[in-house]
């Protein structure tokens, strides 16, 4: 059984009623994010446990609203918002983000969407839309980021690696330039399992870059490095 909570060095995260708890991924994606994103207005699609917001908001964030389309979700978020030091800077948006009507543009949108489109589906129906495409598809979160995001501005997401070709793909279709491709692999053996990309609508060279989360059994310097202002035993 999960923990019901996951101990950070500055924030808690209670995920006890969340349908996708806190993942290796997801928090390598908030600190790799979070290195390169500190002021503007940021708005966070899919907002889970409130991890990437607090993250964020740890880095140097000020003013972040984060949307959860799942009641139960969004209220552990609340909760763990609340017990955090950043309450001012994070709204919790309990909400549809594609019927949801913004009153602002964005600096920066950093999403961690749905995963699994094809892939075969379990019987709870919070995973689901948790982790398949089922409540919103890539095409329709990249609709909401042109609606949403600043001409200036940028976006990150979170994909499985053998989604990299269609991810691609659908950002170019939607008028994007990839700024940004990071791939994750476990160990030096594995093939990457996870892409962190970032585009945005100016044209610039692709930096492409590779985070091996293990070498010879223990966390790699660059994990650490990225992930040391959050975990406790770093």
């Amino acid at each position: 059984m999960p923990n019901p909570y996951f101990r950070f060095k500055e924030f808690v995260i209670h995920q006890e009623h969340c349908a996708m708890k806190v993942t290796t991924d997801a928090c390598l994606f908030g600190a790799w994010v979070a290195a390169q994103v500190k002021k503007g207005t940021l708005l966070d699609i899919g907002a889970g446990t409130g991890l990437l917001s607090l993250m964020l908001a740890q880095a140097g964030s000020e003013a972040i609203d984060a949307v959860e389309i799942q009641e139960p979700d969004y209220r552990q978020a609340v909760e763990n918002v609340r017990e955090s030091k950043w309450e001012k800077q994070i709204r919790l948006i309990n909400a549809d983000v594609r019927l949801y009507p913004f009153n602002t543009m964005y600096d920066t949108i950093v999403s961690n969407p749905p995963f699994y489109e094809s892939d075969l589906k379990g019987k709870s129906g919070g995973k689901n839309i948790a982790h398949h495409d089922e409540g919103l598809l890539l095409p329709d979160l990249l609709q909401v980021i042109k609606k949403q995001l600043q001409r200036e501005g940028g976006f990150y997401l979170l994909f499985p690696a053998k989604r990299e070709a269609a991810l691609l793909q659908e950002i170019a279709q939607a008028g994007y330039n990839v700024h940004s491709c990071c791939y994750v692999k476990q160990t030096e053996q594995h093939e990457p399992f996870r892409i962190m990309i970032e585009a945005g609508s100016s044209e610039k060279e692709i930096q492409k870059q590779e985070i091996i989360i293990r070498e010879r059994g223990n966390y790699s310097n660059e994990f650490i490095e990225l992930l040391r202002p959050y975990y406790l035993h770093f």
